[in-house]
């Protein structure tokens, strides 16, 4: 178990970092290391995103020193989504078989969460979200064909996309942790376009799929002072309620989006037009 802790900032102290600060406050670059399990703390909204890349063993789900907790889903839930082989994921006395782009919810209280690849030649690589939970709800797998889904954008404007609502109300009682995938037809580059900001919620992307050799820049910052950061495969990035989130790549990617916040409505957004953004 790794871990660091990442603090909040105000919108006005954004306005003058530079661009080692920008990252260093909200990139997060490494998530999957062979045979570790990697932990970001933000103080926004108390959320952790995080990685495991179970490979010659099981990994063993530890809390940590921030938690104050006995273990680590104590008072959070958790939910992982699978961008790589197949995994096992035990939860106390239930084993899930995760696949590629499938979702397990893990609902407060649950004590001991074990990862582990089926086949270490091809390892899983099980993206993290945690919030914290005040009702223990029951845990859930969410398979492809169980997600939401919702067609986008257009080929003329290069933001066609896919979302497959994976762990949000509608699919599986939550507290207030919200995922899903966003995957961009080939042609489109842009996402969350139209892009918005929602104060009731912080949120996360990670983004995968990107080809070798491409790269995704990333929009954030208030509407009329925006900022970017441009990132790589197997990438996140953390998003505050006073921010803007979307980006644009030099090829088609799929990313994750994960939310944490008062308001667990998924329409809850404030759009903001494009011919606004500064």
């Amino acid at each position: 178990m790794k871990y660091q802790v990442r603090y909040g900032a105000h919108p006005d102290d954004v306005k003058g970092y530079d661009t080692h600060r920008l990252r260093d406050s909200f990139l997060i670059e490494t998530l999957f290391e062979p045979d570790d399990i990697q932990l970001v703390y933000s103080m926004f909204d108390r959320y952790i995103v995080g990685g495991a890349m179970p490979q010659k063993g099981p990994l063993h789900l530890e809390t940590i020193d921030p938690l104050k907790s006995d273990f680590f889903l104590q008072r959070r839930e958790l939910g992982i989504i699978n961008v790589g082989g197949p995994a096992h994921i035990h939860a106390d006395q239930q084993t899930y078989e995760l696949g590629y782009k499938e979702a397990l919810y893990l609902g407060m209280g649950t004590r001991d969460v074990t990862f582990e690849s089926v086949n270490p030649a091809e390892p899983a690589l099980l993206y993290l979200n945690s919030a914290p939970a005040h009702h223990a709800y029951p845990c859930k797998l969410i398979r492809r064909e169980d997600a939401e889904v919702v067609e986008l954008g257009s080929l003329e404007t290069a933001n066609a996309r896919t979302i497959r609502k994976l762990i949000v109300s509608s699919v599986v009682e939550v507290c207030q942790l919200q995922m899903g995938m966003t995957e961009l037809k080939t042609g489109s580059v842009w996402n969350t376009m139209p892009a918005h900001t929602h104060d009731r919620r912080m949120e996360a992307y990670f983004y995968f799929e990107v080809p070798a050799g491409q790269s995704v820049c990333h929009m954030m910052g208030q509407p009329q002072e925006t900022r970017h950061i441009w990132m790589q495969n197997h990438q996140a990035v953390l998003s505050p309620a006073w921010s803007i989130h979307c980006g644009a790549g030099t090829s088609n990617y799929t990313f994750i989006w994960g939310m944490a916040g008062e308001n667990l409505n998924y329409g809850d957004m404030d759009t903001h037009a494009i011919t606004d953004l500064r």
